[in-house]
């Protein structure tokens, strides 16, 4: 996003939209083709997601909860490495120039900016015969050697989630329609479409996930196939409880009535809650600092010995067979 007196039609854009977002001293304005992220002695920590229309998003979604899903699905991987936000680049594959659309997504980036401390350094603008797509790449700090890894969870841990698991894969749904949007009322329907489009990063829990937990990372693919990688990583399994999952009100309801099964919310992308493991010692402090934080922490399950994928079990203690774990790109 280099521009000085703009002098191309994308350099006017930059100029319009995004050079007043980047007031951090390390963009220069965006009149530079690079930008500096200040030492600070803490290790950085990088992540990079991109949302492609058509995939991440909806065609007919408003440009600003999509603004807001491109900064925040980042924010949530550095939440569950134990990282605070320190700066984003930003790259836009557009099919043409529509300020109709620019304007709100700028707006709604910048909002962003502000509520999460977390400002923009720089990126790229292209046009694109494609889909649209949205990339975010953040950088996050954490002390020196203080990043919290998928491996590491250890047997005997207890398995905690923060939030509640599949609202957004039940907002998709409801935005195709079909028998979840028949079922679910006004206020369900709102906050369920609410939750798919606009993700709420975890950042409050970056620094009690650092102190307290031994394994971390975001759902983002569903948890039941986020919960698999991260025991393949440590190269443990686990024993869930599907009663302690934890579900809003509105996905408690249609799993009551039969509209959907918890199997399906389990293997749901796009919840960007936390999943970490955390010693049976450190439990009640953690559920402490997560209460202070004003996040709400569900106990799920243990980790145990072995490499198994982790079973998943009903309040009897009955295994209950997957279909899938987890949405897939390929």
């Amino acid at each position: 996003m280099a521009s000085g007196k703009p002098v191309s039609g994308e350099e006017a854009l930059i100029a319009r939209y995004f050079r007043p977002l980047a007031t951090d001293p390390g963009a220069f304005r965006l009149d530079d083709d690079a930008a500096v992220l200040k030492p600070s002695g803490d290790d950085i920590v990088v992540t990079t997601d991109a949302i492609v229309e058509g995939v991440h998003f909806l065609p007919d979604d408003p440009p600003d909860a999509v603004a807001r899903k491109a900064l925040r699905v980042n924010l949530s991987d550095l939440a569950a490495k134990g990282a605070t936000p320190a700066s984003f680049v930003l790259t836009l594959a557009l099919r043409s120039v529509d300020e109709g659309w620019l304007q709100p997504f700028a707006a709604a980036l910048g909002e962003d900016i502000r509520q999460f401390a977390c400002p923009l350094l720089g990126g790229d603008t292209v046009s694109t015969p494609g889909p649209p797509m949205v990339s975010v790449t953040a950088f996050g700090r954490v002390p020196s050697g203080k990043m919290v890894h998928r491996s590491g969870a250890k047997p005997g841990e207890r398995v905690m989630v923060t939030g509640t698991i599949g609202d957004a894969g039940l907002g998709l749904a409801i935005l195709r329609g079909g028998k979840v949007h028949a079922a679910a009322d006004t206020a369900a329907r709102e906050m369920l479409v609410g939750r798919y489009r606009v993700p709420q990063p975890r950042v409050a829990m970056a620094e009690i996930v650092r102190e307290y937990a031994s394994a971390s990372m975001d759902v983002s693919d569903g948890l039941a196939g986020d919960l698999t990688k991260l025991c393949s990583v440590s190269g443990v399994s686990a024993v869930i409880d599907l009663a302690q999952v934890p579900l809003s009100g509105a996905a408690r309801g249609l799993v009551s009535r039969g509209i959907v099964g918890l199997e399906t919310l389990i293997a749901s992308g796009d919840d960007y809650e936390i999943l970490c493991t955390i010693p049976e010692e450190r439990v009640e402090a953690f559920e402490a600092a997560a209460e202070r934080a004003g996040v709400a922490l569900s106990s799920i399950g243990t980790i145990v010995a072995g490499s198994a994928v982790p079973k998943f079990v009903d309040k009897e203690g009955k295994e209950i067979a997957l279909e899938r774990l987890s949405y897939s790109h390929f």
